[in-house]
Parts: structure tokens; sequence; C-alpha cells
């Protein structure tokens, strides 16, 4: 017995001892819902701003922050809701937003734009800093999110990282770029030659009228006559729309801007070369020489009562033009600048590309310089050739299928890529004598400081980083894209396979390059323009511009984080870039951001008998609004759906070159010429803002304060104008 009772008081006591544990148990359940309370309410107050009334319990009463609210939440670690997979293929607009995978816990923003007043940016200059509403996510993936609509009819999400580069570009540009370069290397009179009309006739194209053309303005209603230009003419410009339009005399391949300083009320001018003739065939695989003509077009300030004109040609025995690029800054000066005879005021240094192997770079001086605005046979300053002083590479040398000229000061480096896939740097000041040779005709060859293999194949597409010296892309027809460091040019930083490349495009913002490419070796749907992360952030590649047929030309411009991309089709479309430092291959709908600028099309299915050809500008002079509505939108959308293309329609409509003006009193206007030898020129006004007009005024009073127009003696002397421009 004493033994079960004490097994019975044990057991008591241990029943005892559990209800005492079931007891603290619920005392500390209690607690801990107590604290939890507590807790909760401190992190109310501090996230929703509420007051410390005092009481305990105060947190049940308290309001909740409607979704509209833009005090931000304070973000806690923890599962998340589940999100809703994302709808890639919707068409809601108000939705199409970049999703960003590594933030689950920002809560997603609702917004009304149709009882939101549009933001008239134009009449308040809005700050930045005033449209921001918060970042939704962190790191290198954070995005500025913008309310509203711009007054162009976009909205101000599309047009945010367009301010923000236009601010970027400008400070760049003036601790980068502006520089007096070159300084020996000035036009003179010793060095032109002007040939008479019969010496003159074998540069001239031979095409001494234009194919047949109808022209056309979106939104204006106007007969459209059959017109016919003569070589080297021009139409007069509309006095309600910013276009021009002028006939070379055969096909465009090589364009390019002259660039000028910001603020400068100049003249704008562009140089072209074309074909002889519209059947003219050009080999790569083989050198040889002929004659031909690169043309210096006057475009004037680019206003309605400006008309393009031809300033003068430079006549050269070299051969076919491949490539043709100014250097970039610092050698354009005012053309009332006093200088010794038989110096003259120099526009700029433009470097051409021939199919004789060389690059010749010539000093050009302002066209009323001249004593006569005729054809003129002209020296160049300075010849770049592969090899060595002591050996001649004439024989073995190739094709000089690309170029480009480096883009930040002291514009010192220009760079080649070659028809056997190598790539060779010249040093434009050098003055090593082992570089630099003096030939018997007194003129100077300038061999390479470096060459190094690029691809197995044609290096057909070559860019400098626009942010760095030291950085450059390379596109072959071994299908290859490759990124190279030039300090270790043994291997690429990065290389990836695609298609055949027809240009590249490395711009100032982002840290990727732009790749027009010419699927030939895979299905439908694959031509178009492509964005590659350098990889560094890892993003897959990005399809921006889908289109039919071969994507001949791009160019980027970075003072409206713009590309412009010209096609076999005919079409010019106008693509803005999205923010590149969040994961791009989440944007969705990136149809929304491109347009179709200008239209080129055979009028007629008998090209052979009676070759016509329609072209419409679809100028989007003020605004955006209504964009999927109007004519150029659909007929963009038509565009990119599957179906069968006329090849035989196709050459005669061909645009092959489009550039932006690198200029910033002239960064909306738009220069493409393509198969029929027709250059248009356009202005995307609305592309222009409240921000870029402060600016370029900010830039002419600059410009005007540092170059008066009362220029005399000693403030026009050319030492007095280079310093001024070192300051500029």
């Amino acid at each position: 017995m004493a033994t079960k009772s004490n097994f019975i008081s044990s057991h008591q006591k241990q029943f005892q001892f559990g209800k005492s544990n079931a007891q603290l148990a619920h005392c500390c359940m209690f607690l801990f819902h107590l604290s939890a309370l507590q807790y909760l309410h401190t992190l109310a107050k501090e996230v929703y701003n509420q007051p410390d009334n005092g009481t305990k319990n105060n947190w049940e009463s308290s309001p909740v922050p409607s979704p509209s609210s833009t005090q931000p939440q304070k973000q806690t670690r923890g599962k998340g809701k589940k999100r809703k997979t994302p709808d890639f293929d919707s068409d809601n607009a108000a939705e199409d937003v970049d999703f960003v995978p590594e933030n689950q816990d920002t809560e997603e923003e609702s917004e009304d734009e149709d009882t939101q007043e549009d933001l008239d940016l134009e009449k308040t200059h809005t700050p930045l800093k005033d449209l921001r509403s918060r970042r939704i996510s962190r790191g290198l993936s954070s995005q500025v999110r913008y309310h509203g609509n711009s007054p162009n009819g976009l909205s101000n999400n599309m047009m945010g990282p367009i301010w923000m580069c236009t601010k970027t570009t400008k400070t760049f540009r003036d601790e980068h770029c502006n520089e007096w370069v070159f300084a020996e290397w000035m036009p003179s009179e010793k060095d032109w030659h002007c040939l008479s009309d019969s010496e003159a006739e074998k540069y001239l194209p031979q095409e001494m009228m234009s194919t047949a053309f109808t022209f056309s303005r979106e939104g204006i209603r106007e007969e459209t006559p059959l017109h016919r230009m003569k070589r080297f003419e021009c139409l007069p410009p509309h006095p309600e729309r910013w276009d021009m339009l002028f006939y070379t005399g055969g096909p465009v391949w090589a364009m390019d801007w002259c660039p000028s300083p910001d603020g400068a009320p100049a003249s704008q001018y562009a140089a072209i070369y074309c074909h002889r003739n519209l059947d003219d065939q050009h080999r790569m695989n083989e050198l040889y020489t002929k004659p031909g003509l690169i043309q210096i077009w006057d475009l004037g300030q680019l206003h309605p009562q400006s008309s393009p004109r031809l300033a003068y040609g430079i006549a050269q025995d070299k051969g076919f033009v491949w490539n043709l690029k100014w250097c970039p800054g610092g050698a354009w000066e005012l053309p009332t600048t006093n200088r010794k005879a038989p110096h003259m005021p120099r526009l700029g240094l433009l470097a051409a590309s021939t199919s004789d192997g060389h690059i010749t770079i010539y000093s050009l001086p302002h066209p009323d310089t001249l004593m006569a605005r005729r054809k003129h046979t002209v020296q160049g300053v300075i010849t770049l050739k592969r090899g060595s002083f002591k050996t001649n590479h004439d024989e073995k040398n190739n094709q000089v299928l690309s170029m480009d000229w480096l883009p930040v000061k002291p514009h010192n480096i220009l760079a080649a890529g070659f028809y056997d896939g190598t790539v060779a740097l010249w040093n434009l000041s050098s003055r090593s004598i082992l570089q630099r040779v003096r030939a018997p005709d007194r003129s100077f060859t300038l061999y390479p400081y470096h060459c190094f293999i690029a691809h197995d194949n044609a290096t057909r597409a070559l860019s400098f980083c626009h942010a760095s010296r030291d950085l450059m892309v390379t596109a072959g027809d071994d299908r290859l894209v490759k990124m190279w460091d030039l300090r270790r040019t043994w291997e690429p930083c990065q290389s990836f396979k695609r298609f055949l490349s027809t240009e590249a495009a490395w711009p100032l913002h982002w840290a990727g390059v732009f790749i027009s490419q010419e699927s030939t070796y895979a299905t439908f749907g694959q031509h178009g323009l492509n964005y590659f992360d350098s990889g560094y952030l890892g993003f897959k590649p990005l399809f921006l511009v889908p289109r039919k047929g071969t994507m001949w030309s791009l160019s980027i411009s970075d003072w409206l984080n713009t590309a412009v991309t010209a096609d076999s089709v005919g079409d010019v479309i106008m693509v803005l870039i999205p923010n590149l430092f969040n994961n791009p291959c989440y944007l969705k709908r990136s149809i929304d951001r491109r347009f179709v600028s200008t239209l080129s099309r055979p009028a007629s299915h008998h090209t052979q008998i009676s070759p016509k050809l329609t072209i419409v500008l679809f100028l989007f002079q003020r605004t955006f609004k209504n964009v999927q509505s109007r004519a150029p939108w659909k007929h963009m959308q038509v565009a990119e759906a599957k179906g069968g293309l006329c090849l035989d329609l196709m050459p005669l409509a061909s645009l092959t070159k489009v550039r932006f003006n690198p200029n910033l009193c002239a960064q909306s206007w738009v220069l493409s010429g393509g198969q029929a030898g027709l250059v248009r020129a356009h202005c995307l006004r609305a592309m222009n803002s409240s921000h870029i007009n402060k600016m370029v005024q900010e830039s002419q009073a600059q410009f005007s304060t540092m170059f008066p127009q009362d220029t005399t003696d000693s403030q026009g002397d050319a030492s007095a104008v280079r310093h001024t421009t070192e300051k500029l």
C-alpha cells in the first residue's frame, strides 16, 4: 500500500505540475499577444505616421490608409502574398509596367490616368524631382515612377528616362567632348583645286533625273502629283511642316551629320556619298579604285524657311566610299574666324574609308570661304594605312567595311574593321617616325599602333563606347558580336552568337549595345533591332523593333534616349528606349514605344517598266495622342505582322542609312536616304520638351557670350577662338 500510495501521490504531483505548466503557458501566450499588439501599434505609428493617443488598444480603431496614399510603407522581411503571374500579352496600357522579381514586398500602385490632369511641362517647368513618386525596387533594378502624361501625349513614365538622359548627356559632353583638337590640320587654299565642267563630269552621279514619286504628309490634305527632281535639286519646304527632300543623284550608302558646339547658331551640314547609277555593284573581296564624289550639303539652320543646297563636292579617285565619319568634336570653328592666307576657317574633319583599302581624312573649310561653289578636288591631310613604314602591305590590304572615331576627347583614336576580320587602331596625334611617314608628294601616311584579329570573317560593324575610351564592340560575318577592352585585346570581354549584323551602336547611358541584324539563318520575325547587355547585369537580349526585311542602319540620340532604324521595306522606325537598368525582359507591349516616322513604298507593281515611288512623312509635329488610332501606327503594326514580301518591289524603296543629328540645337532632326537617291530630313518636334528647350536657350546664351557677333581683330583671331572653344 505504501508503494501504491507513493505512486498515486507522485502521479498527483505530476498532474498538478502539468496543470501549473498549462497555466504558465496560457499566461505566456497572453503576454505574447499583448507584446505583439504593442509592436503592431508601434509599427503602425512608424509606417502610417499615426499619433500616439496613449491608449493600448487604439490600433483597433486607427484608420487603414487607402491604396492611393503617397506615404511609403516600411518594407519588412518575410513571405508576401503570392503574386499573380504577369500577363505579357495584355493589351491594357495601364498595366504596362516593368515587373521586378527581386521586389516581392512592394505594394502595387493604382492610378487613374483618365481623372488625373496632364502635367503641362512646357508652361510650368516642373522639376524632375517633383514628378517622382517612389522607387519600387532596390539596387540597380530601381526605377523612378512618373505620374500623368506629358504635353506630347505620351505618359511621363515613358518620357522620364529621356529627361534624365538629356541632363546627363549635357554634363558628359561639357566634361569630355568640347575641346579644340588637331590645330595643325587647317584647310588651305593650296590643297584645293576647282574643276571645270568637263573635268568634273567623270566624278558626278550619272542619274540626271530621279524616279517619279508622290509626296504626302500626314494630316494635310493636298494634291499629290508625280514629282521628278533633277540631280542636286530640292523641293521647297512646307510652310507648316518641318521637312526637306532633295536628290543626290544615286543610291545613298554613306551619310553623317557635321558636329558643331552646343548652342552654336550655325548652319547644319551633312556629308553624303552615293553610287553613280542605280545598278552599281561593289566587291568586298578585292581592292579597286574609281572616281567618286563626296557631297557636302548645307541644310541651313533647319527652320521652315531654309532649303537644302549642295555646298560643294569632293572629287576623289580612291574608289567607292564605304563609310563617312566626322570628328565628334573640337574641329568646328566660326565661319567669320580671321585666318592668314592661305588658311581658311575649318568646318570639320571628315574621315572616308574607300575601296582601295585606305582611310583619308579631309580638313574641310566653310563653303563661303571657297572661291567658287563648284566641284573640287582636294588632297587629304593624312592617309591611314595598315602595315608599317618598312613593309608595304598594299597587296595584302582589304576593304574597310566599318569605322568609328573616338567620341571622347582628345578624339585622337580612329578604329576600322577590315574584310579579313582584323581591327586596326590609329593614334592621330602620334609624332613617332615609326608611325607617321611623309611620302614623296609631301603627303603624310599614318600606320596603326595596334592591330588584332576580332572575327573569322569580315568585321561588318564597329563602335566605341560613348562613356569610355577603352571599350569597343564589333560584329562580324561569323555571326559573333564581341565586346572588347582595348587594353587587353587577346580575348573579348563578352561574346555571343546571333545573326548577321549590319550596324552597331554603344550609347552613353546604358551598359549594353544595340545591334541591327539580318536573320538569314533563322525563321521569320528575327530581323530588327536588339539590345544586348554587356554581361554586368546579366539581362537577356531585348528585341525592340521587329521587321520583315533587312534592317540596314540604326542611329541613337543620347539627347533623346531614342533610336531610329532604316530597313529594306522603306520604313524609318523610332523607338523610345526604356530604363535598361531594370530587367527589360519583363517589359510588356514594347509596341507602345515605337512609331513609324517615314514610309517609302513603290507605287507600281511593274517596277521594271515604270518605276514609281510613294513617300509619306508621318511627322509627329506636336503630339502622340490617340496614336493607336492613327494611320502611322496601324501601318507599322501591319508591317510587323507575318506575311509575304514582294522582293522585286523592295530595292527601290529600301532605306540604307539613317542618322540622328548629334548637335544640341538640332537634336530632333533625322536624315535618311536609300536606293532611290532621295534624302529626307524631318524633325521629330514632339520629342522636344521644356527641359531640352531650356537647355538649348542656356547653351545659346553661353555661346553668344563667348563668341560675340561683332568679332574683331584679336577676338576674331584663331588663338582666341581656340581658347574660348576649350573653355566652352
